[in-house]
């Protein structure tokens, strides 16, 4: 089968596309033919090679997507052959409490696929049905694999972490990258009103579309101001932050009194600065988000059939152009997600 693989960290051109055996379903498992990969930025970081992190080699990287059943494993259940699925994008033994109560991503044992084990990019996967989504009927198979990450990872920040109330202002960084697209949407649907950053005229343009109520230019270096006259000097009530240093104080300059910034990502780099009395004297939270939990998934799926939700696309592309799709995000010249359709 055709598989992306990585055997070494560097530039996008070291993914190589290959031929490798194609595998077989286990006791438990389905062997789903993928239809849909997004790409998203862990595969840049996983790609690239993060400190502290060992990726053994060779890697299959992508963690989430869509496909089909072919085949089932001995004792498989919950799926048949012919369904088409949504996979989620971790994995645990299943044991914990954490699992049990559905908060799957905090366990200790979560694991990513692509980055802790082999993901997606490939043309058939044999996994656990426990992992499996049936989609529903009537939603698009390659918009479905722009869904998964991006939407449980927001739906993490500001449902399970920030408990965004409605009537609350929200500020969301980066409002046309995958995390941001679903924040808009997420953050709508539950009544607040919603401030978002963009850097393009197009990528403001799709932030609207997608029902933000104000869109400024997040290259102007006097955000932050309009931010605050937005909401009169008060501030925003969340902040969705993923950048890390190149926003931080800025994100924290806009928070208001009894305001919760929420995190999930540092694409800027590791390390930013707190201003102690100003966290303290607000009465002000910094909390930290990873992923979001696997019982949200039956909630957005039916949002997204419903069209509360829609998944963000920016093009549709060959697998065997992954070297190209890895250029376009890196070098921020998408708006959304980019989805890759294995065997082409």
């Amino acid at each position: 089968m055709q598989a992306a693989r990585l055997h070494e960290h560097g530039a996008p051109s070291v993914l190589k596309v290959e031929d490798v055996p194609a595998p077989e379903p286990g006791p438990g498992e389905a062997l789903v033919r993928l239809l849909g990969v997004s790409v998203n930025h862990l595969d840049l970081w996983v790609r690239r090679g993060m400190p502290g992190v060992k990726i053994p080699f060779p890697r299959i990287p992508g963690c989430d997507g869509t496909g089909e059943v072919v085949a089932l494993g001995e004792g498989a259940s919950g799926v048949e052959v012919g369904q088409t699925v949504v996979i989620e994008p971790g994995s645990s033994s299943g044991e914990s409490e954490h699992d049990k109560a559905g908060n799957d991503h905090l366990s200790d044992d979560y694991q990513l696929r692509g980055e802790h084990f082999n993901g997606l990019d490939c043309e058939l996967v044999a996994i656990e049905t426990r992992y499996l989504l049936p989609l529903p009927d009537g939603v698009d198979p390659l918009a479905a694999a722009a869904v998964p990450l991006v939407f449980v990872t927001a739906w993490g920040m500001l449902v399970s972490r920030a408990g965004l109330k409605a009537g609350e202002d929200v500020l969301v960084l980066g409002g046309a990258s995958g995390v941001g697209s679903a924040a808009i949407q997420i953050a709508k649907d539950l009544g607040a009103r919603v401030i978002t950053t963009a850097g393009s005229d197009d990528k403001r343009a799709r932030c609207a579309e997608l029902g933000a109520d104000h869109v400024i230019d997040h290259g102007d270096e006097e955000w932050g101001k309009k931010v605050r006259a937005l909401t009169d000097g008060r501030g925003v009530d969340v902040v969705v932050e993923h950048v890390g240093p190149a926003t931080w104080d800025t994100s924290m300059r806009v928070l208001a009194r009894n305001g919760r910034l929420v995190t999930c990502g540092a694409t800027t780099g590791p390390k930013v600065a707190l201003v102690l009395p100003h966290l303290f004297i607000k009465n002000q939270s910094v909390l930290g988000s990873t992923m979001g939990p696997r019982s949200a998934f039956p909630t957005i799926f039916a949002k997204v059939a419903a069209g509360a939700y829609r998944p963000v696309v920016d093009r549709v592309m060959p697998l065997s152009e992954i070297v190209e799709a890895h250029e376009l995000l890196e070098a921020r010249r998408v708006s959304g997600k980019i989805v890759l359709v294995p065997g082409e």
